[in-house]
């Protein structure tokens, strides 16, 4: 039984610890440069003032659509509304006369990206379905992308959608090189997308992860039946090797074997295998379909309204509703925001009473306990912008909602939108804790001090690294010698 332990260590290991001295270069690299996105505050900085008198309203034959969405913002350095139709078609139609974009080619995709980079330089590099940096699938109902090269200090990549021309994405030259060695590489995404692996890409990365898991528990096994405490080698020390690649991988598995078990099997639950961490709730938390009619407030009034009243530029306004009343959400180049409703002044936040009658709206006859959240916790929390979640919003404070359904259902509604800005259930608690705090420590006590959070991942990083090179090391001397 130990001989079968000790050759199943040794020859899962030969496979597994070199992608594992991948993961742990590649993850060092991901705390200071992710994989490139468009957050929320960069692409509102870089949108003009809406001015008063731009728009006309939204066609009749759009205004009583039943909408998923719908955006008021500026193309082209031009207003243009953005719908997106219950059946997930889109429409884009200028403000001014309601006439529906002919064609997102290329001359409109430079006309947005100028809008986006000012005065530099651009070199329009065609159109591509996927390429290294746009695996996301956040981006697939935007394809076929433009892209776009800007002549800046940062050497900056755009990349535009198909559909409506929209910058969808950013990357930096910095964010490029760098991500060859970091997320790129730490998610195996050459394996993904463009290179016609992609339904096979989250199986491998399930069995790599669960190779490595096994891999590294036999090898604490095989470290600790290997260890001499009470009665040492003949050379005096609690580890049968003397020195070399087999002592720093027999020392380094027995003081950081814990950490790399803990991280491999954190990275496999990121990938949420087999549905155990999926949402089993079934209260429905998005609003009913919108219609743009319902607001019953020209855009004309609303714009100058904000301007005189508040001395508000808005850049951008979007349509919502919060218990059967239909608002539209006015937001700056600086990501400040108002509320618009028909026979009301503009508003910086939506009242409790509002927001709990939202929360029975969603749950029909469902018992919910509220609370104001004024600062961030275990489930509730920020990341830093180059992290994997950066581009999701966080504000402060939220009302977070406790459902009494059987899966333990939690939502939080941000008052300055009435927005739904983040829900989990039971079960996806659970992932929590066995991915976010597992593999990325976001634990609020470390995320509040990001030098020493940084500081003892690398630390650890360090150790899981000599484990996994001298694991390479002497898994390709034994199969050499094998082989001969």
């Amino acid at each position: 039984m130990k001989r079968q332990l000790y050759l199943w260590h040794r020859w899962l290991g030969i496979v597994a610890c070199l992608f594992m001295a991948l993961w742990f270069v590649s993850g060092v690299v991901m705390l200071y440069v992710g994989y490139p996105k468009l957050t929320t505050a960069e692409r509102l900085a870089h949108l003009p003032a809406l001015p008063a008198g731009c728009c006309a309203e939204l066609p009749a034959q759009w205004a009583e659509q039943p909408l998923k969405a719908l955006r008021l913002t500026s193309l082209g350095e031009q207003p243009y509304y953005l719908l997106e139709l219950a059946d997930g078609r889109r429409v884009t139609l200028d403000a001014a006369n309601g006439a529906p974009l002919a064609n997102a080619d290329a001359a409109w995709a430079l006309a947005n990206a100028r809008q986006y980079a000012g005065s530099a330089a651009l070199a329009y590099q065609g159109t591509l379905d996927e390429d290294m940096w746009t695996h996301s699938r956040a981006l697939d109902s935007d394809r076929p992308l433009h892209r776009v090269q800007v002549d800046d200090a940062a050497g900056t990549w755009l990349y535009l959608s198909g559909r409506t021309g929209e910058v969808v994405r950013d990357a930096s030259g910095r964010e490029r090189a760098w991500n060859w060695v970091g997320a790129w590489l730490h998610w195996l995404y050459p394996l993904r997308g463009g290179l016609g692996f992609d339904n096979g890409w989250r199986t491998l990365v399930i069995g790599l992860s669960l190779l490595g898991t096994l891999m590294a528990l036999m090898g604490i096994a095989v470290g600790i039946l290997r260890l001499r405490l009470r009665k040492p080698y003949r050379s005096g020390s609690c580890s049968p090797y003397p020195g070399g690649w087999l002592r720093w991988h027999h020392i380094g598995g027995l003081l950081f074997g814990g950490v790399l078990v803990l991280w491999v099997f954190s990275g496999l639950m990121s990938m949420r295998p087999w549905g155990v961490t999926d949402s089993r709730s079934q209260i429905a938390l998005q609003q009913a379909p919108l219609r743009a009619a319902d607001l019953q407030l020209p855009i004309t009034t609303a714009l100058a309204r904000l301007r005189d009243e508040t001395g508000f530029d808005a850049v951008e306004l979007q349509w919502q509703r919060l218990a059967g009343v239909t608002y539209a959400v006015a937001r700056s180049a600086d990501g400040d925001s108002r509320i618009l409703e028909a026979h009301t002044p503009p508003a910086r936040t939506f009242s409790r009473e509002r927001l709990l009658a939202a929360a029975q709206a969603m749950a029909p006859g469902v018992s919910v306990e509220d609370d104001w959240q004024s600062a961030y916790d275990f489930h509730y929390f920020a990341r830093e912008p180059q992290s994997m979640y950066g581009s999701q919003a966080r504000p402060l404070p939220v009302l977070r909602l406790r459902f009494a359904d059987a899966a333990g259902t939690w939502a939080y509604l941000d008052p300055a939108s009435g927005t739904l800005v983040a829900s989990h259930d039971r079960a996806q608690r659970a992932g929590r804790w066995l991915f976010n705090l597992l593999h990325s420590w976001d634990w609020q006590p470390l995320l509040a001090r990001p030098l020493l959070r940084e500081g003892l991942i690398i630390g650890l990083s360090s150790g899981g690294l000599v484990i996994a090179l001298s694991g390479v090391v002497l898994g390709w001397r034994r199969l050499r010698r094998t082989l001969r």
